[in-house]
């Protein structure tokens, strides 16, 4: 009988992930080069909000919020410069690498996933020309509209009332009134239009830089 031997060294493990475009992304040190907008497009719009549960035919994409994430911002800030506006439509764009983790999971998990996330969200930001860490008062007004964003979907979408909503998301403020119609019928809808239409607002606010 024959006696099989166990290989002294056990294969490193594997910490990058190969992009559709052929990128090969390293997750615990990314490099910009490796970050490709097509990836990330593709990646948010199967990516499902509230862990997908959500009312409608098809899951509530993370590129959906995205674009609605950027369209508050920009209108609570007119003045807002391109690159701003950007980083509004990319500030959940690790997610494309992640997932998006809901935030119960991210508070179980600690600091060390949220240190990653920032890490790979700093990487993106420099790819395409924002500042790696962005000033407080913009960070401060993303983080407004993805609240907002938030309400909109949780009271129309995940099930929440009002009251509930208020509690964990804060009562929606500072809207303009042709907002109003966009972020008050939401509607979910297949993966391939909403890639395709965040890519047309990041080339848009690319263009316009």
């Amino acid at each position: 009988m024959k006696k099989t031997t166990k290989p002294t060294d056990a294969p490193p493990k594997r910490a990058w992930q190969r992009m559709l475009s052929g990128r090969r992304l390293d997750l615990l040190n990314p490099s910009p080069d490796d970050i490709e907008i097509e990836d990330i497009a593709h990646g948010l719009a199967r990516v499902a909000r509230w862990n997908g549960q959500t009312l409608g035919r098809h899951a509530f994409s993370v590129a959906q919020h995205a674009l609605m994430v950027e369209e508050i911002a920009s209108g609570r800030n007119r003045d807002w410069p391109p690159r701003w506006r950007l980083a509004a439509l990319l500030h959940d764009a690790s997610e494309y690498v992640v997932g998006d983790l809901i935030s119960p999971f991210k508070n179980a998990i600690g600091l060390d996933y949220k240190a990653f996330e920032l890490r790979l969200l700093a990487a993106i930001h420099v790819r395409f020309g924002i500042p790696a860490e962005l000033p407080q008062t913009i960070q401060s007004e993303i983080k407004t509209a993805d609240r907002i964003a938030a309400f909109y979907e949780a009271t129309q979408l995940a099930g929440f009332d009002e009251g509930e909503a208020t509690i964990f998301f804060g009562q929606p403020e500072g809207l303009r009134s042709e907002l109003m119609n966009t972020i008050q019928n939401l509607i979910p809808v297949q993966a391939e239009p909403a890639q395709q239409r965040f890519l047309a607002r990041f080339r848009a606010l690319r263009d316009d830089s």
